[in-house]
C-alpha cells in the first residue's frame, strides 16, 4: 500500500492533541501491559497494520509472550488470559463497537471501578482514533521500533 498523507508530519496540532489522550493514560491507573493489549486487540478487530506491529512490537519489549498475542483474537476461548484482561477486552470490544449493554456495563463494575472505566473507554477511543487515522493516510506499516512514540506522548 502506498501512503496517502503524512499525518504525523501535516496533521501536527491535531496528532498532538490525540498525544495527549496517551500522555494520561500512560500515567492510568490502569496497568501499562494491559492497555498495551487492549491497544492490540482493538487493532485486531480495525484490522490496523502499523497499530499491529507497534503494540505486538511494545508488548514484546515489556515480555509478553508469543503465545498470548497469537492467542488473542481467540481469547474467549484461551485459559491464557486473567478475569480481569477479559473483562477488559468485553469493555473493549463493547466500546469498540458502539453498543455497550446493560450485562457488560455490570460485569465490567465487578472488576473495575468508575475511574478505572473510564481510562478503559478513553484507551478504546484512542485506538480507535488512531486506527481510523491509519485506515485514512495508510502509514507504512513494520518499521516501528520499541518505544519509538515514547517523547511524542509527553
Amino acid at each position: 500500500m502506498e501512503p496517502r498523507i503524512n499525518y504525523f508530519q501535516k496533521g501536527q496540532g491535531a496528532f498532538k492533541a490525540l498525544n495527549g489522550i496517551g500522555a494520561y493514560l500512560s500515567k492510568s491507573i490502569i496497568e501499562q501491559p494491559l492497555l498495551h493489549l487492549i491497544y492490540f486487540r482493538v487493532s485486531q478487530i480495525n484490522g490496523c497494520a502499523f497499530c499491529l506491529d507497534m503494540h505486538s512490537k511494545d508488548l514484546r519489549a515489556i515480555g509478553e509472550t508469543e503465545q498470548r498475542l497469537y492467542m488473542l483474537s481467540g481469547w474467549r476461548d484461551s485459559p491464557v488470559y486473567t478475569a480481569r484482561e477479559r473483562a477488559a477486552f468485553t469493555w473493549v470490544e463493547a466500546v469498540t463497537s458502539a453498543h455497550v449493554p446493560e450485562a457488560v456495563y455490570t460485569a465490567s463494575r465487578e472488576v473495575f471501578s468508575e475511574e478505572e472505566l473510564v481510562d478503559l473507554t478513553m484507551a478504546a477511543i484512542a485506538i480507535n482514533s488512531y486506527n481510523r487515522l491509519n485506515a485514512a493516510f495508510l502509514p507504512t506499516a513494520g518499521g516501528y521500533q520499541p518505544g519509538m512514540f515514547n517523547q511524542q506522548a509527553k
